[in-house]
């Protein structure tokens, strides 16, 4: 395994704040509106975003989109004014890998590599967006390592952004009907977590991706939190930022 790069956060940093798998997309306002509510609390030093912050993100110039650009523009606007309060860290996605360096200057985000380790005081955590963790979903794998390869980022990105949201509507269509048959999501693999953790010779593995949001004690003093996704609509609705503090336990295991 490559060895994770390592973030050292700054003494100063008491409180901690992560989110992940919002889907934001225009077609969804209160989904949107209850994560720009969040971004203006502000209150913390920090903010992590562990993927699936887009439901689909096609290229950078998606912006310019005269259907959809200026929805996306004001998402980055808004992560712009709150990387101006606390630095905002964005690893990218399934659905989001595609964010290049225009989006991230536009929305004043550091760019994180997938997994990341965290070294905050005493506390060493990994950091991921949790889709290479799920090896039982063998499909995904061979497709998640091909999209990931320069070759196919080069020829996606060389097509015209019309003939890119038509393939990523067919290709996110064809994700929500395998999600709405037997073959739902795949969990995170447990050996391969624990492995990740004691490689990186860390505590815990945050994470997003699979929707089921949780923790589990994996032996040895480690835990594996997954963070829950966003849909404003939902009953209940979901949308929640996990904020921590310095010196304060680790999220308890499940009883």
């Amino acid at each position: 395994m490559t060895t994770p790069p390592v973030l050292a956060a700054p003494e100063s940093w008491q409180t901690l704040a992560f989110l992940s798998d919002v889907h934001l997309h225009p077609s969804d306002t209160a989904t949107c509106q209850a994560w720009q509510a969040a971004l203006q609390s502000g209150d913390w030093d920090a903010l992590f975003i562990l993927g699936d912050l887009f439901e689909v993100w096609v290229g950078d110039d998606v912006m310019d989109d005269p259907d959809q650009g200026a929805f996306w523009q004001t998402c980055a606007r808004s992560l712009f004014a709150a990387s101006n309060r606390a630095p905002v860290f964005f690893l990218p996605g399934n659905r989001d890998f595609l964010v290049g360096p225009r989006l991230l200057a536009a929305a004043g985000m550091t760019l994180l590599a997938d997994p990341t380790v965290l070294q905050w005081g005493e506390q060493r955590w990994v950091l991921s967006h949790g889709d290479a963790l799920c090896l039982s979903d063998a499909p995904y794998q061979a497709f998640r390592a091909e999209v990931r390869g320069a070759n196919w980022q080069s020829q996606f990105l060389a097509q015209t952004l019309d003939v890119r949201l038509a393939m990523a509507r067919r290709m996110r269509d064809a994700s929500e009907q395998r999600k709405a048959s037997a073959l739902a999501w795949s969990d995170v693999d447990a050996l391969a977590a624990n492995q990740l953790l004691e490689d990186c010779h860390a505590s815990m593995l945050m994470h997003g991706h699979t929707h089921m949001p949780a923790t589990h004690a994996l032996g040895e003093g480690r835990l594996r939190h997954v963070l829950t996704d966003w849909d404003a609509t939902g009953n209940p609705p979901r949308g929640d930022v996990l904020r921590m503090r310095k010196g304060e336990p680790i999220i308890p295991p499940p009883a």
